[in-house]
């Protein structure tokens, strides 16, 4: 199959004209087979409520909506959206934001708070889902690394009409709940409490794997390690769930995190030659990414612009004695690698999280397609406890840092759940084969993608 440009699609409308015109009645014929689940064909579509930080070129709001508006790839298919956005709020709108311009051309009206944006600016609730996005934006910090981004406030906003309504609607929190604990979990909690179906946490964990790691549920980790070339909390966080989506599985299920124990610099490789944890695992990971064997403090000739290598390590202690390591090795912020061994096992298993072309940005194909299927039946994917453990990981990391030299004890995340097999929800890596192989341009706003013919 050969892709096919944008400019070639001009004469097949697209999800915007289909909106755009259905209301006059107009029969449109949607340009490719596998665009399916149209208003035509599937008489009830949710309607979605987009609230944000901030609506500017490649951020979250960017690229998770690209594929609410316009079809998507998703394991070598073009998948139409089955929802409808119906109305947007942001917190703030910076010079270069594009989020009034993508409503102009969406018909997408824009409400000056979130209870007008959910009820339409009306009394009552008037949509059927929440896309909660508050990533990006200008908000005070914490140590430098934690973002005050204003999720709980969006979530509370939210609650507030939902209540008013006595209606309880899912709800999608993108990334972790909280830059406080405290937060999180009474995010969790209320949602528990008045029955609203929540979704949250990262786009990496339904990346493809290359190689698939196809580990049997239930069996016997011995220990582990998730590789990224990030900062040390926004892509820290990243990194914990990608592994915590993993080791979730491994006998016995997830008890929870008794102590987490930061390394940073030179403290990471002396870590390793101690046995605080398990280079030898690090190496066959980063292995797969380089195509040769990796040495200990190896240098990387890294793409330029990605911030300095400080490499660290997030060392976890899991309550049931199991224990991982989330490492930052160089500074190439598409780098996710895990590796684990299994009881009975000489061989190392290790995987590379592929994001496809175009940087991280087609991570949140996969994401949207599992994000859509809960907003039209109500539940999430995997666990959000998953999401929660992250969260509170992260946090206790942040304090771990300062308290350099012994780990920090944290009781408050010795809570279990129960792991649920998401795989139909991973990118198979179809995708980039069928749709946008190597070399296909990157859309620079929100544009029809290439479709097979």
């Amino acid at each position: 199959m050969q892709p096919i440009h944008p400019s070639r699609l001009t004469d097949s409308p697209t999800r915007r004209n289909f909106l755009q015109h259905a209301a006059g009645g107009a029969a449109l014929a949607l340009g490719g087979s596998a665009l399916t689940a149209t208003a035509l064909d599937k008489p009830h579509r949710p309607k979605v409520a987009a609230i944000f930080t901030e609506f500017t070129p490649v951020s979250h709001a960017h690229v998770l909506l690209e594929n609410f508006l316009e079809a998507f790839p998703f394991n070598g298919q073009m998948m139409d959206p089955p929802v409808d956005v119906v109305s947007f709020w942001g917190d703030q709108w910076p010079d270069h934001q594009m989020g009034r311009q993508v409503a102009r051309d969406y018909g997408i009206p824009i409400f000056d708070t979130i209870d007008e944006a959910l009820c339409l600016g009306g009394k009552e609730l008037a949509v059927d889902a929440i896309l909660g996005i508050g990533e990006n934006g200008r908000y005070p910090r914490t140590h430098e690394w934690v973002v005050h981004y204003p999720r709980k406030r969006f979530f509370d906003e939210c609650v507030a009409v939902m209540k008013r309504s006595q209606r309880f609607i899912p709800y999608f929190n993108d990334k972790q709940f909280s830059h406080r604990w405290d937060w999180a979990k009474e995010m969790v909690d209320t949602s528990r409490e008045l029955g609203i179906p929540l979704m949250a946490g990262s786009s990496v964990p339904l990346a493809q794997q290359v190689p698939p790691l196809d580990i049997p549920p239930g069996a016997e980790m011995v220990d582990a390690v998730m590789i990224h070339g990030g900062e040390f909390e926004n892509y820290g966080i990243h990194a914990l769930e990608t592994l915590q989506s993993i080791v979730e599985f491994r006998q016995g299920g997830e008890t929870g995190i008794s102590q987490i124990e930061v390394l940073y610099d030179q403290e990471l490789w002396e870590g390793a030659r101690t046995g605080k944890w398990n280079f030898e695992l690090a190496a066959a990971a980063m292995e797969l990414e380089l195509g040769k064997p990796y040495t200990m403090g190896q240098k990387f000739d890294e793409p330029k612009g990605w911030g300095p290598p400080e490499p660290h390590g997030i060392l976890l202690t899991y309550k049931d004695g199991f224990k991982a390591a989330v490492l930052k090795i160089g500074a190439y912020p598409m780098r996710w690698q895990f590796a684990c061994r299994l009881k009975g096992e000489n061989q190392i298993r290790s995987t590379v999280f592929n994001p496809g072309p175009w940087q991280n940005r087609n991570l949140f194909k996969a994401l949207c397609h599992a994000i859509q299927h809960f907003f039209v039946h109500g539940k999430s994917p995997y666990p959000v406890e998953r999401v929660l453990l992250a969260n509170g990981a992260i946090l206790a990391a942040v304090d771990a840092y300062f308290q350099r030299g012994r780990p920090l004890a944290t009781a408050h995340l010795e809570f279990a759940y129960a792991a649920r097999d998401f795989e139909d929800f991973r990118e198979n890596g179809e995708s980039w084969i069928k749709i946008t192989p190597p070399g296909t341009p990157r859309p620079e706003g929100i544009a029809p993608i290439f479709q097979p013919k």
